[in-house]
């Protein structure tokens, strides 16, 4: 009985040392179903100044290359506001689903982003992007309230989003940990 439980024990541990290992950018995510809305709490660390994190956020364009974005145009800038019209594709199950959105963004320099759908096919869609420093690195928060119109139950939907926010997020750290700004930035 011993060495069951010790074997046990062991293969725990392993599992949690390999589950780190695989999330070198320590990604974490929190969704909370309520009142037919979704409540996303994420976020993740790069080894990058936080100016260059901000940098890459605001970096509307290289968001093609993040996966799930299939098409992205910045339809208009003005001051610390940007319209951005974005194509995004997602399977869930047997559901090929593309949502299209036009959403606002509210820069505030270096260290948050704020944004709201104002047109689309999610009936609501509104958080921020947020920049902190962390020693050498900058940990990028992802807070957002999302209402799809889906005959998906909830639960699958909730299931399916978080693997695929995953996904979507390790894709932005890798890209943001490569991250070179066109210009050298002088964040305050």
């Amino acid at each position: 009985m011993k060495w069951i439980l010790i074997s046990i024990l062991s293969f725990v541990c392993l599992q949690a040392f390999a589950q780190d290992s695989n999330n070198p950018f320590n990604i974490q995510i929190n969704i909370k179903p309520a009142n037919g809305r979704f409540h996303i709490n994420a976020n993740y660390s790069v080894p990058i100044a936080p100016c260059n994190a901000y940098a890459f956020l605001t970096d509307y364009e290289a968001s093609k290359n993040i996966a799930g974005v299939v098409d992205l145009k910045i339809l208009s800038r003005s001051a610390n506001k940007v319209r951005v019209s974005r194509v995004l594709e997602e399977d869930i199950l047997f559901f090929h689903i593309e949502l299209k959105t036009v959403v606002e963004y509210t820069e505030v320099p270096y260290r948050l982003l704020n944004f709201e759908q104002v047109s689309g096919d999610a009936k609501y869609y509104k958080g921020s992007w947020r920049v902190m420093p962390d020693k050498d690195k900058a940990i990028i928060k992802y807070d957002a309230v999302v209402e799809l119109d889906s005959v998906v139950p909830m639960v699958v939907i909730e299931y399916f989003m978080k693997n695929n926010l995953y996904e979507r997020l390790e894709s932005m750290a890798q890209k943001a940990a490569q991250y070179k700004p066109s210009v050298v930035l002088a964040c305050k």
